[in-house]
């Protein structure tokens, strides 16, 4: 990290429903807004991004850099993010150079994801540690490498992408059109659809893991497998890129130990003779994506 630790900085998390703008010093959020993510495309995110910026600002006169965490796959060389799915209109949108006029001054770009393994690594479950993956759970399966206390980001910028590990060939076609994705199969979306079917009727994730810790066989089943397939993918990267530690996030992970100690079990399982994968639940929650996107202002 280049910039001093005691800076303070401004993150700046665009999620599919709301935009959290913080200043944030040593890790620690001083100062927060979230407002929701406009609809009409990729100009009315910006401004409502810039305006709940320089609210921030007001109250931060100091901050040193700006960073921001955004969804989707990204151009770094251009600042631009080539589509985010789940904001409308948000399609070749030019972030960096939009965001650097509105602000008059520079700004680092990031993938959410990345973002938010920044900060569980430097502050929150990884800390400690020089080399972690963290990994999302929640509608779907992201993550974001972290090797000597920096993002991986690979030659293409598209390092992370655990999500699109193909880990049933031939089987459900994740949003990017991989055949058996990792998060076509055992996301909380595929958890969900699965037990939908599994019961002829309409359910949710959270419901499915109330039955399936209450005993019920079915839903049992249903978690066992989406704990299998994310925990042989850990093993297979434990293998590759034998990190520290692995960081579980997102909404499906903070079910508790009922579906970590799975996860772990599968990994374990999956990466005998190698080395034993330590895995830890996340620690930053909902704040780790602005917390990651002002840190990596920093980077």
């Amino acid at each position: 990290m280049d910039a001093l630790p005691n800076e303070t900085l401004l993150g700046i998390d665009l999620g599919g429903t709301k935009i959290a703008v913080a200043a944030v010093k040593n890790g620690q959020i001083t100062n927060k807004i979230v407002v929701p993510t406009p609809k009409g495309g990729w100009r009315s995110v910006f401004d409502a991004m810039i305006e709940a910026g320089k609210e921030v600002m007001h109250t931060a006169p100091e901050i040193a850099a700006i960073g921001v965490g955004v969804p989707g796959p990204i151009d770094f060389k251009r600042g631009v993010v080539k589509f985010a799915p789940n904001i409308p209109g948000f399609t070749e949108a030019p972030v960096t150079d939009a965001l650097s006029a509105g602000f008059g001054r520079r700004i680092e770009l990031e993938n959410d994801a990345n973002a938010a393994g920044l900060a569980e690594h430097m502050h929150g479950a990884g800390r400690g540690a020089t080399s972690s993956i963290f990994i999302t759970i929640s509608t779907g399966i992201g993550g974001g490498i972290i090797l000597n206390d920096r993002i991986w980001r690979g030659a293409n910028g598209i390092a992370g992408e655990i999500g699109h590990i193909v880990s049933l060939p031939g089987g459900v076609v994740a949003g990017s059109g991989v055949s058996g994705a990792l998060e076509a199969v055992a996301s909380g979306t595929a958890i969900a659809r699965d037990a939908s079917f599994a019961f002829a009727r309409d359910m949710d994730t959270r419901e499915v893991f109330e039955l399936a810790q209450s005993g019920d066989w079915k839903a049992l089943r249903i978690i066992d497998q989406a704990a299998h397939y994310i925990g042989t993918a850990i093993a297979d990267m434990q293998k590759v890129y034998d990190p520290e530690v692995f960081v579980l996030g997102g909404g499906v992970s903070e079910v508790g130990d009922f579906f970590l100690d799975k996860i772990r079990a599968a990994a374990l399982y999956g990466a005998r003779g190698f080395a034993d994968p330590v895995i830890r639940k996340a620690m930053l929650g909902g704040d780790a994506g602005v917390i990651g996107a002002a840190l990596a202002a920093r980077d």
